[in-house]
């Protein structure tokens, strides 16, 4: 879908009440959303192409710092990704009376195993169990469940799927034998909705990795200061990361997750574990030029069910390409293309002292002065 079409689509769009899935619905909130690019991108699903971000946000300088960072990718080649995993979790808490009855029932959860899958995939033909992942604690065992669910985020069908399992064992003969007690649907071992060390370890959602080159001589014309000076920069804004206990470490991708969140349809709370991300800056003293890189280990994203219905959202996922069928993966991927972007520009404006006076212009309409060059 072309940007023209697009926004004539929009304003065409009148809101249906009758396909809205919450309680005490009262009507809509409209955030203003702006075209970031376009970013030549390569990667998975055979993506090699040029696109532009929707970003949904109220911060002014956003869209035109991703822009300028995109420009700098693209004058150098684009930015690649790869996606290295997926899963999305929940984590059920089975109860016992004491420790040693716990570590039997972890004992026998190899044997378990397939009735668990079994009774999981009766719940949906787009779920599946790929692991499970116990841990005891004290008298409980809280088992890690992580499932594929193709196309869809899945938060909600990984819920059905392992309330299901969890039903079916508990009335079985063999939990009556290991004298469980009971079973709570999730004991926050799944951190649905929070970060933790635990989806850096193992992905709810899609884990990608991003990376792009700058050179010199682009990084000067386009960003504004030297692939020398944003590298100190970079290390220097870790440093004070580090020393501050950061969770993770970035400029501010979160700005990009979650605009693209909000666009394309996707659980905005789940920004809490999709914003962690790992910036990597690597300087060649040789050529002059700067590889940047950022992982994100869980990005919880789907191109259907969910927010996803909703024809605005429809409509920005299409103008992404990310509409059709084993388009999650890619989509996770143009996430963070546009992150690693932002990250780019953002540290950029620190290094060569625009960010203040950028913000200045773009958000409260003064003149400073230098700013931001577009």
């Amino acid at each position: 879908m072309e940007l023209r079409d697009l926004a004539q689509n929009l304003e065409r769009i009148k809101p249906d009440a009758g396909t809205v899935k919450i309680e005490n619905f009262v009507g809509f909130v409209q955030v203003p959303v702006g075209i970031a690019g376009p970013l030549k991108i390569r990667g998975s699903q055979s993506t090699n192409d040029s696109f532009s971000a929707p970003l949904a946000t109220c911060e002014p300088t956003l869209v035109a710092s991703c822009s300028r960072g995109c420009k700098a990718f693209n004058r150098c080649g684009g930015i690649e990704f790869k996606v290295l995993g997926e899963g999305m979790s929940r984590a059920p808490v089975f109860m016992f009376s004491t420790p040693a009855d716990a570590i039997r029932f972890v004992e026998k959860l190899p044997d378990l195993e397939s009735l668990f899958a079994r009774d999981a995939k009766s719940t949906s033909r787009y779920v599946a169990l790929r692991k499970l992942t116990p841990h005891i604690i004290g008298s409980n065992v809280h088992v890690h469940f992580s499932y594929f669910c193709a196309d869809a985020t899945g938060q909600n069908m990984v819920t059905f799927a392992t309330q299901k399992a969890c039903d079916n064992f508990i009335e079985s003969s063999i939990a009556t034998e290991l004298q469980l007690e009971g079973i709570i649907i999730e004991g926050q071992m799944a951190s649905d909705k929070k970060p933790s060390w635990g989806n850096v370890k193992e992905p709810r959602g899609v884990q990608v990795i991003v990376w792009g080159t700058l050179s010199n001589e682009v990084c000067e014309e386009v960003l504004g200061c030297s692939t020398r000076r944003l590298y100190d920069v970079q290390t220097i804004l870790k440093e004070g990361g580090i020393r501050n206990g950061q969770f993770g470490c970035n400029i501010n991708t979160a700005n990009v997750v979650s605009a693209m969140f909000i666009a394309c349809g996707q659980d905005a709370a789940s920004v809490a574990e999709g914003c962690w991300s790992h910036l990597t800056s690597e300087y060649d003293h040789t050529t002059g030029n700067l590889k940047m890189s950022v992982f994100f280990p869980s990005l919880p994203v789907g191109v259907v069910g969910g927010g996803t219905h909703y024809v605005p959202q429809k409509q920005f996922l299409e103008f992404l390409k990310c509409n059709g069928s084993g388009m999650k993966l890619r989509f996770a991927g143009l996430i963070g293309a546009f992150a690693l972007a932002l990250d780019a520009s953002t540290s950029a404006a620190i290094g060569d002292d625009t960010f203040t006076q950028s913000h200045q212009r773009l958000a409260r309409g003064q003149n400073p002065g230098r700013a931001l060059k577009l």
